[in-house]
């Protein structure tokens, strides 16, 4: 339950420092912190519009994205504080009803009968199944590490102790947060803030939502963000108390957007038919982790 409303008031302010980043870099004032959130709820108070071509999948797919994240969320720990839920193999259940509120993400983005968002669509869905090994490897090896497969008992259980644990951690951690990027369609995969049609990924997807709907999905973007920073921070947090632990959760958070903010600000986005090449080499950078897991268990020599 800690877990969560750290999350839930983290995931308040990261948009907000990313924002803030950019701006500090490019030399203009920006908004406030507490603008994207201020968006939102505006958002929330609004009527969804919905076009006649429109059917029930367009209508609950904003419900069902929302509801995936909240789900996630509820099955990640801080630490020795259990998290909502706690099963085994609840890192298959994360991945998944993730997956299950993209699908529903695309199929609306399909409802609508648009080229454009179609188009969208078919990105997303590619990106995010080749971003998928990437995740498993990563939690795959810790659960090799731990022998546990419930993210609880794999961070409860995980104790870095050497520089090579540590090395592995970082590695770790940068994977999970250009996976983060990923999904929230952030560069150098997708420019957030683009308006040309072809080369728009999750931008074009959310065309036609607006109001209550667009809210869910925004304010379901800065819970993934806050969401995937978490896992990064349960993997360091270790057996440290809650008066070390939560402020070390919100120092990474705040480090994280700020990570972000930067290389948003100075990197350009990738061509598109260079993003498969981006999102393989996580992948070969989880096979480094895993084959290091496997020197530090003794289970290859």
């Amino acid at each position: 339950m800690l877990s969560l409303l750290l999350i839930l008031i983290a995931a308040c302010f990261f948009d907000g420092i990313i924002i803030r980043t950019k701006s500090i870099c490019a030399g203009r004032k920006g908004p406030g912190i507490l603008q994207p959130i201020y968006d939102v709820w505006r958002l929330w108070h609004k009527a969804s519009v919905y076009s006649p071509t429109c059917g029930w999948v367009f209508r609950w797919a904003p419900i069902v994205y929302c509801a995936s994240v909240l789900a996630a969320i509820s099955v990640i720990p801080f630490g020795q504080q259990p998290a909502l839920f706690s099963f085994d193999g609840d890192f298959v259940f994360f991945a998944y009803i993730l997956a299950l509120g993209k699908l529903f993400s695309i199929l609306g983005a399909l409802d609508t009968g648009s080229s454009f968002e179609g188009m969208g669509a078919s990105r997303e869905a590619l990106f995010s199944m080749l971003a998928e090994p990437a995740f498993f490897l990563i939690i795959g090896s810790v659960a090799l590490l731990t022998g546990h497969t419930s993210f609880h008992d794999i961070f409860a259980h995980l104790h870095l102790g050497d520089p090579v644990s540590y090395a592995l951690a970082t590695l770790a951690a940068f994977i999970l947060l250009m996976v983060a990027m990923i999904e929230n369609s952030r560069l150098p995969i997708d420019d957030p803030k683009t308006h040309l049609e072809l080369t728009m990924i999750h931008e074009v997807m959310i065309l036609d939502n607006s109001g209550f709907d667009l809210g869910l999905i925004l304010s379901s973007g800065y819970l993934k963000f806050a969401m995937y920073t978490a896992l990064i921070v349960n993997f360091f947090v270790g057996g440290l108390g809650l008066e070390w632990g939560i402020p070390l959760f919100f120092s990474i958070q705040f480090a994280a957007a700020v990570i972000i903010g930067v290389v948003e600000s100075f990197m350009a986005r990738l061509r598109m038919n260079h993003n498969p090449q981006f999102i393989f080499a996580l992948t070969s950078i989880a096979l480094m982790v895993i084959f290091g897991v496997l020197l530090l268990s003794g289970q290859l020599s």
